[in-house]
């Protein structure tokens, strides 16, 4: 099977690794403030907080922000539903913008619009997740003015995006926003096998965060530290967790990073052998490329045009029989049983549950070969040929 996605590792990687569980720290030692130091380098942030995934790091986040009972989260219905369920686990209440049909990131102009309501009715979010989908950053100069304006905070939720830029940017330099996520599992753009990292200019953000990562507690000396206390003493501030990241998986991390130009370039260079073989098929939209945007490609999304829902089902079927592990991203989270137990229906947001019909995510990965890119459009030619 051709996957739609995998990690690339190498012996310099599996050498990290080995490094790691050949000496004295596997979790808690110098490799994971090394990963950090390396991550926020690239993403040209103030501080980086590592942690065991990218669920954890939004979870934080939205507690570092002090989201809680009685507010109001909204974030894009296409993405994993951890970028919705960060908000629940805080006791908030979850809301969807809309979709941009052709890039299938958050729709400036429906935040905008749903802004001008939520005023008027008090409902305005205090905190709007934007999620860079498939590797693509959302317009962030206008969520971040639009921020200013109502009042809210942003965590963009940019698991899909490590190494892409805006406006010439690193994604992750929260330019504007108060907090960004990045992922690092292992279909991703780089790996540590699990793991997720939270980016943020603010010291008081990290402080809360990286206390929340290990159970609220510090070290730190305060008025309340009693003199008699030795250097075993410990405070716990906050109600924290155990989302740590271990040496294992930060020592991956940092042998993964120091290859991800070549891997995001080998991306854009398959992407681009794909954006050619469809320039000339009517009914095959890829994703549109925005000129503020340098996407890391993380996925490579078409949109199907001409399907309804049964032969957009047949369409992944087919290519899974052919030996190509066609996929699609995303389901809209409100369509999920749980959140249709939470009072949300279908047609809530329609150019997200049209992009559903339509899109159809196929291989894009460091590694994929000439012959298997020529057979993924080969199949999908002969799947639509049957439908004339």
């Amino acid at each position: 099977m051709i996957p739609y996605g995998k990690q690339q590792l190498d012996a310099a990687d599996v050498a990290a690794v080995q490094e790691v569980l050949q000496s004295n720290w596997l979790t808690q030692g110098p490799k994971v403030p090394e990963f950090e130091q390396a991550v926020l380098q690239h993403c040209q942030s103030q501080f980086a907080v590592a942690v065991n995934s990218a669920t954890s790091a939004l979870h934080i986040a939205c507690l570092a922000l002090n989201v809680g009972p009685g507010d109001i989260v909204w974030t894009s219905p296409n993405s994993f539903v951890a970028s919705a369920n960060c908000a629940l686990y805080c006791g908030a209440k979850v809301d969807f913008v809309d979709i941009d049909i052709t890039t299938g990131n958050l729709c400036c102009q429906a935040l905008r619009e749903k802004l001008i309501q939520a005023r008027q009715t008090n409902t305005v979010p205090k905190v709007v997740i934007p999620v860079h989908f498939a590797g693509q950053s959302c317009d962030m100069a206008v969520i971040g003015t639009l921020a200013k304006e109502y009042g809210f905070a942003v965590i963009e939720d940019a698991s899909h995006a490590i190494g892409a830029r805006y406006l010439e940017q690193p994604i992750g330099n929260c330019a504007y926003s108060d907090i960004c996520v990045f992922s690092f599992h292992p279909v991703k753009i780089i790996t540590c096998g699990e793991g997720g990292i939270a980016a943020t200019n603010n010291p008081e953000l990290a402080r809360k965060m990286q206390m929340l990562r290990s159970h609220g507690i510090t070290s730190e000396t305060t008025e309340l530290t009693e003199p008699s206390h030795g250097v075993w003493y410990y405070q716990q501030q906050l109600l924290g967790f155990n989302y740590r990241m271990t040496d294992i998986q930060a020592a991956l991390g940092v042998s993964q990073l120091s290859k991800l130009t070549r891997f995001i370039a080998e991306r854009h260079l398959l992407a681009k052998w794909y954006d050619d073989a469809f320039a000339d098929n009517s009914s095959i939209s890829p994703l549109q490329q925005q000129p503020y945007a340098y996407s890391s490609y993380h996925l490579y999304v078409i949109r199907l045009l001409n399907l309804n829902k049964t032969q957009h089902k047949d369409c992944v079927q087919f290519l899974r029989q052919q030996g190509i592990v066609g996929h699609l991203h995303y389901i809209p989270i409100y369509l999920q049983p749980y959140y249709q137990q939470l009072g949300f229906k279908a047609g809530y947001c329609p150019q997200a549950e049209l992009y559903y019909q339509q899109a159809v995510t196929i291989p894009l990965f460091p590694g994929l070969t000439a012959k298997e890119q020529h057979s993924v459009v080969a199949t999908l030619q002969r799947f639509l040929e049957k439908l004339q």
